[in-house]
């Protein structure tokens, strides 16, 4: 099994971040390659679900995830998708997303993904691809978390 970890600070109360967390922010976060197309966005929390079409050179590939577990502490919110549908031989998909506060008005998005295929030598393979689409988010994360937190206070 793979799994990897991505942190991005942010400058904002960790509330304010929550709020943020929808479609838009979705859309937002998705790389331009492939291309991905939100077919369904229940929401992130325990029983929603996305489903997500992702265009690879014309091919469409659908992925969908069910909201498996969501809560909210004073010190941290978060939720787990896991993939229903997955693409690209992955045979089971994991994707923790928190957010942690660190202060009154900072906090600290983390993507924990694991996942698995039916061959380890693929688990390798897509690794790169899959954490480099994880760390695309990381300046989107910032840019529009932070701005948008801080013109709405």
């Amino acid at each position: 099994m793979a799994q990897f970890r991505i942190q991005t600070p942010i400058s904002a109360p960790m509330q304010n971040v929550w709020a943020k967390f929808d479609k838009s922010l979705l859309l937002k976060i998705s790389p331009p390659f492939p291309r991905v197309n939100i077919r369904r966005f229940d929401g992130c929390l325990q029983g929603d679900e996305v489903e997500l079409e992702i265009n690879v050179f014309g091919l469409k590939i659908l992925w969908t995830s069910h909201i498996t577990e969501s809560n909210e502490t004073a010190e941290k919110i978060y939720f787990i998708d896991e993939g229903r549908i997955v693409p690209f031989g992955i045979h089971t998909w994991k994707h923790v997303h928190s957010i942690i506060s660190t202060g009154k008005n900072t906090c600290l998005v983390e993507d924990f993904v694991t996942y698995q295929t039916k061959f380890i030598i693929l688990d390798y393979l897509l690794f790169p691809m899959l954490w480099g689409m994880m760390l695309y988010r990381k300046p989107f994360y910032q840019k529009y978390l932070t701005h948008e937190t801080k013109s709405d206070q």
